[in-house]
């Protein structure tokens, strides 16, 4: 074999080695500053110069990452699919910064959806608004479940930002626990929210979130909420079969079990309403 052979073959090794994370990821690691240190994230860059629109994607109990470092493939399906759309996509990671794995059985949370996360979230949105390639006044936010219930939090008319730097633009909520929130006197959004959900959810219920949704409309918020029929927790998963889930910290019947699986017509659904959703003025 020439000289040249032999380089040849060591590029396409080479290329066989990094290709896959290259076409599977498209995405690059990046650290965000909090009061605290920091904590990590994955960002997603749409091709072109920007400056580009973005989102801020809070991940649920089990976290952002699946086995052997791979991102989970709800993940990896949004931000690809978002990136593609022309979205910016930066999602902290609440849970492994901090050495924890999944949450999903934790009852006594040390990472809480209403103050902890909250502060990430904040701090993702001044992370992007530092870099040239942002719109600054244009990043939203959008979580699942454990995220979603984040986002409620996050979009409370007495949280408000006082750094002086423009708002979240609107949210997006996928199956959050509502309860909370719900029942909370004080709870107003301040700003556009889209909640999206199972009404057969036995994780999160729907009921909750349907109270929540009424009851800020009747005050001119402008909170939609859209209930799937027959659709479950996980309904937007690419490929999920449904099936039940033990050990879980916080379920609607109070076992610990629920049950969990892709929904196809709500997901392809979903995926139109937040894409028009976040385009809208």
């Amino acid at each position: 074999m020439s000289s040249l052979q032999r380089l040849a073959a060591c590029v396409f090794s080479f290329a066989l080695l990094i290709g896959p994370a290259l076409s599977a990821g498209g995405y690059e690691r990046v650290s965000i500053p909090i009061s605290e240190g920091t904590i990590t994230g994955v960002f997603y860059r749409p091709a072109g110069p920007g400056p580009f629109p973005a989102v801020i994607a809070l991940h649920g109990c089990g976290g952002l990452w699946r086995e052997q470092g791979m991102l989970s493939i709800r993940h990896t399906d949004w931000g690809e699919r978002l990136a593609a759309a022309g979205f910016a996509v930066l999602m902290p990671d609440s849970f492994g910064s901090r050495g924890l794995g999944s949450q999903c059985g934790v009852k006594d949370l040390t990472v809480r959806a209403g103050r902890e996360r909250v502060a990430d979230a904040t701090a993702a949105r001044i992370w992007l608004q530092q870099r040239t390639d942002i719109r600054p006044a244009q990043i939203s936010l959008i979580g699942w479940s454990g995220g979603g219930s984040t986002v409620l939090a996050a979009i409370r008319t007495d949280r408000s930002p006082a750094d002086g730097r423009p708002d979240f633009k609107r949210a997006i909520a996928f199956y959050p626990a509502c309860r909370v929130q719900s029942e909370s006197p004080s709870f107003a959004a301040r700003m556009p929210l889209l909640v999206l959900m199972g009404d057969a959810d036995d994780w999160t219920p729907a009921a909750p979130c349907s109270y929540l949704a009424k009851a800020a409309r009747a005050r001119g918020e402008p909170v939609e909420l859209v209930l799937y029929p027959g659709a479950l927790h996980d309904f937007d998963h690419p490929r999920l079969e449904v099936r039940e889930r033990e050990n879980i910290a916080y379920s609607a019947n109070g076992t610990g079990k629920v049950t969990v699986g892709t929904n196809m017509a709500a997901r392809e659904d979903a995926m139109k309403r937040v894409k028009a959703f976040l385009n809208a003025p």
